[in-house]
């Protein structure tokens, strides 16, 4: 559906806001910048939407965002999965107004149009009054295109775009390897929580790809930890990586024997996770799958950032959801294996609600940082930010380009690609 109507003519070019190693202040401030942003960037590419699991049943749906745009991802009787516009094709109602559920039909609350869970107009109350001026086929709910990759659900409002699998690149093999926190079981996205900062959506971009903050903005947390896990997460000087994977892709690989969760299973299993181990013996699980779901448990070593909107962060989703040039809204959906053992997953989200929690000592202490952000980006309006840590250090990889951990290669990526569809 490639009917978008660009409204919005800016008076200075994109390209000179981004250059190598800076990005100018008013990308964060500039309100004509976000609306433009809408545009060219959320309604013209792959935008995240939902993980299959939120979605298992015929019937299933979940309600979310495609920009500013409200949308409804839902599952029809035949199982296939449909992006719909959440507007009633009417007088432009929402038809769905729960975050999740399940249905037979969506109906609008005004005047009570029935669509099926394809999207297509099924039924009309008191239909004599229109005569033949209304033809039922030609007013569904209108259907965005929409691709899986691992699981990951994706939509786009072009018909003419690249297929999902290329616009991934090498970004795929990350999502693989993340994908292995099932350890053999299913993923699953049991529930998630929301919040909002005063600030603008790309600060967050930044924030996911930023290990430089870590040992600072997370002091608290790592106070928190046993002395092994803060050993291993003391990484700004390990041997961690940025890499930019392409279309403003990025991976930050924080912990490198974490890679592949699959790997190395005769380790010795950290001193955190003994009690689960045991509590998973003592229900019959052999020892090769113990250590497996131990791992799991733990998380992924790495952050793989997808442009524009979606990180598989370690051991979560975090999803962005812009709402204007100075606000944003945090979807955290946590991780568990779909039909795997109830002691684990208790295990993951005990840890999830540790750092990324309301109660945390890890989401909190970000969102402080990143509207500070934006209250400093008032000040002093023709300054850049800079970009440039690990540039001197960076080298061509065989996906793209490379850097030490702390390095703002991911950051770099993200604003080239888009620069690239801002400019276009």
């Amino acid at each position: 559906m490639n009917n978008l109507i660009e409204a919005v003519n800016l008076e200075c070019d994109p390209a000179e806001l981004v250059q190598a190693d800076r990005v100018h202040t008013s990308l964060y401030t500039d309100a004509q910048l976000f609306d433009v942003e809408m545009e060219k960037i959320f309604y013209s590419t792959w935008v995240w939407v939902a993980h299959v699991s939120e979605i298992p049943d015929a019937g299933s749906y979940k309600s979310t965002y495609i920009g500013k745009q409200p949308v409804i991802v839902v599952r029809d009787r035949k199982k296939a999965v449909h992006v719909l516009l959440n507007r009633c094709r009417h007088r432009g109602a929402t038809v769905c107004e729960h975050k999740k559920g399940k249905t037979n039909s969506f109906v609008c609350p005004y005047h009570g149009w029935g669509y099926a869970l394809d999207g297509s107009l099924r039924g009309i109350p008191h239909p004599d009054s229109y005569g033949d001026c209304l033809d039922k086929s030609e007013l569904p709910l209108v259907s965005l295109r929409v691709e899986e990759y691992a699981g990951m659900l994706f939509a786009t409002f072009k018909d003419d775009i690249e297929p999902l699998v290329d616009f991934l690149g090498p970004a795929k093999k990350w999502m693989d390897l993340f994908m292995k926190q099932g350890a053999g079981y299913g993923i699953k996205v049991p529930g998630e929580h929301r919040f909002r900062f005063p600030g603008n959506w790309k600060i967050q971009l930044e924030n996911t790809t930023d290990a430089y903050h870590f040992p600072l903005v997370h002091k608290s947390f790592l106070h928190s930890v046993d002395q092994q896990t803060m050993d291993m997460l003391d990484f700004v000087d390990g041997s961690g990586y940025v890499e930019d994977l392409g279309n403003g892709h990025s991976v930050m690989v924080m912990i490198p024997d974490l890679i592949d969760l699959e790997a190395n299973l005769e380790a010795p299993i950290p001193a955190r996770f003994e009690t689960l181990a045991q509590a998973l013996r003592d229900e019959g699980i052999e020892e090769r799958q113990v250590r497996r779901i131990v791992r799991a448990v733990g998380g992924s070593g790495f952050n793989l950032n997808l442009f524009p909107n979606v990180a598989c962060s370690m051991a979560f989703f975090r999803v962005l959801q812009p709402i204007s040039v100075n606000e944003t809204e945090i979807h955290h959906a946590v991780i568990t294996m779909d039909g795997g053992p109830a002691v684990a997953n208790r295990y993951r989200l005990r840890l999830h609600e540790h750092f990324q929690g309301p109660m945390g000592f890890g989401t909190p202490d970000d969102s402080e940082a990143w509207e500070r952000v934006q209250k400093g980006a008032s000040a002093g309006e023709d300054l850049w930010i800079m970009l440039n840590r690990g540039l001197p250090g960076e080298k061509p990889s065989e996906d793209g380009r490379v850097s030490d951990v702390s390095a703002e290669t991911g950051m770099r990526a993200a604003y080239q690609q888009w620069k690239k569809m801002m400019s276009a």
